[in-house]
């Protein structure tokens, strides 16, 4: 059996966050082809075919970059509420991230309005504080999700820059660690 790379599993008051599991598949696949996710990530639904990909490439992020992306799940109900961390993810934007990971959340709309994206992202930042010696991070969001533009605030990220990726008006936020 080939053994995944350690993974940390951190909890929360409500949740945790994990390691991907093939096991999530079809979850995860519903959650990336649901219009109301893919509306602010892209615009577009993705494949099964795309979600697979996502899948590896998020249980690869944490081989090759030492982080990644957690699974995230409710403790409560041990349902799956969706996916959040940090990733390199070689994006051709202008101003470029500097080398900086870049955090992300995506949740199912189920969920949305219960301070899960906060939660989990902050519980995701500290980890990499404390582990990686995390100085800086970035996210992008789209000018139209206010709802995500909370979040990161909420997090301490601070705009610094108005931008397009793909032709779509973004925000790019940091967050610095003194």
């Amino acid at each position: 059996m080939i053994r995944p790379p350690d993974i940390p599993v951190l909890t929360t008051e409500r949740l945790i966050l994990r390691g991907h599991r093939v096991e999530d598949f079809d979850e995860l696949a519903r959650l990336r082809a649901d219009p109301r996710v893919a509306r602010h990530i892209g615009g577009k639904t993705l494949t099964p075919a795309e979600s697979w990909s996502r899948l590896l490439g998020a249980a690869g992020h944490w081989t090759l970059m030492g982080y990644g992306f957690w699974v995230v799940e409710e403790r409560a109900s041990g349902r799956l509420v969706g996916e959040v961390g940090l990733a390199d993810f070689k994006r051709d934007i202008q101003p470029d991230f500097g080398g900086a990971p870049e955090a992300g959340w995506v949740l199912a709309p189920w969920s949305h309005g219960k301070g899960y994206a906060t939660e989990a992202a902050e519980a995701a930042l500290a980890w990499a504080e404390k582990n990686l010696g995390m100085a800086r991070c970035v996210c992008m969001i789209d000018v139209d999700h206010p709802a995500s533009r909370r979040v990161a605030e909420k997090c301490g990220f601070r705009l610094f820059a108005e931008t397009e990726f793909k032709g779509d008006p973004v925000i790019l936020l940091e967050r610095v660690v003194s």
